[in-house]
């Protein structure tokens, strides 16, 4: 690994840290401790989502044109300043508005982050490359919730501006230290055009042709309007809400999710790797569901405060489960897709 990837490497782990001290606590510092109420805490999630569907459809262009590293170090101080500002937030527009800042900043990093990845390694690290960034990632998640489990009180608001105040903090070092990678000469992308004008034109309508494509988007919007959706936003709510889990206790869920990713991700790799794809979705999909059950279990009240708390928890800890299982699945599956992406768009060989 390289100077330049070990410093990318380096800041998404520790923009990830910082996110961790705030992703658990979001609803209930907005509904509860701000005293918004619940409908303002589930805009204030919605802004998020909403923010990052602006902003993404225009990133990869920019990014095309001014490069990975310039997007990155914009979008971190985007993301630093509204942080800053949902954490001093006392209103619902203040909120709602500083959520759709922060939303939209940690929405650019992302692709920036992957772009960064692809210039720095080669085909043949490039897997192992994106596999690092998941491992740590979950790694600094999972640290940052759990620490920021044992700062959080639901009864001093200036607790909850200081676990912003730490995010705020992380996203910042993340543009210091994108500042001091030196990324290598990445190709044009006039290289990846046809040069003969009889060659087919590419465009999304030549991509939606091709069914593997079509099969990954439709995979994608399922699990993320189903499993993901929920799961970053309605499930810390109706955990509070429902099953009488503490703010405290949502930084252990996290915790749990993240420990389970990254102790199985490398167990289950050949796992997966040794069955088809298909077959593993359906057994995440199998996972997903009993998770959701345990998560109902949780709510019902039947049992005692412990084990609703044990459900929740394992819920958590069977999405991470999942995503262990899912991850380099559908990475192997999106291989098919730059295939086809690429010979829609050159002639030359592809290199995947």
């Amino acid at each position: 690994m390289g100077a330049a990837m070990r410093r990318i490497q380096a800041g998404s782990a520790l923009s990830a840290f910082g996110i961790g001290f705030t992703v658990p606590f979001l609803y209930v510092y907005v509904a509860q401790v701000r005293g918004l109420g619940s409908s303002t805490a589930g805009i204030v999630l919605a802004a998020f989502a909403m923010a990052a569907l602006i902003v993404l459809p225009i990133t990869g262009r920019v990014i095309d044109r001014r490069g990975p590293l310039p997007v990155l170090v914009g979008s971190a101080v985007v993301a630093s300043v509204g942080a800053v500002a949902l954490g001093v937030a006392a209103s619902e527009t203040a909120a709602i508005l500083a959520a759709a800042v922060l939303g939209a900043g940690t929405a650019v990093m992302q692709p920036a982050l992957a772009t960064m990845i692809v210039w720095s390694s080669t085909p043949a690290t490039r897997t192992r490359s994106f596999a690092m960034q998941f491992f740590l990632q979950n790694l600094g998640l999972g640290i940052g919730g759990l620490l920021g489990g044992q700062i959080v009180d639901e009864d001093h608001a200036s607790s909850f501006t200081l676990l912003f105040s730490i995010e705020a903090v992380m996203f910042l070092v993340l543009a210091a230290i994108a500042l001091t990678v030196r990324l290598p000469h990445a190709p044009s992308l006039q290289d990846a055009m046809p040069k003969d004008p009889s060659a087919p034109r590419g465009g999304m309508r030549a991509l939606l042709e091709h069914k593997a494509m079509v099969q990954l988007c439709v995979l994608g919007f399922v699990i993320f309007f189903a499993c993901y959706g929920q799961f970053e936003s309605g499930l810390s709510a109706y955990g509070v809400e429902a099953a009488g889990i503490t703010p405290s206790t949502l930084g252990i869920a996290l915790a749990a999710n993240t420990a389970v990713i990254v102790l199985a991700q490398f167990a289950v790799l050949k796992f997966v790797e040794r069955r088809k794809r298909s077959r593993v979705i359906a057994a995440v999909g199998l996972i997903w569901a009993f998770a959701w059950l345990l998560a109902g279990y949780a709510g019902l009240g039947h049992g005692s405060q412990a084990m609703a708390t044990a459900a929740f928890v394992s819920t958590y800890a069977l999405f991470g489960l999942g995503e262990a299982m899912l991850s380099p699945t559908v990475a192997r599956w999106s291989r098919i897709w730059r295939r086809a992406a690429w010979s829609v768009s050159t002639t030359r060989p592809s290199p995947w």
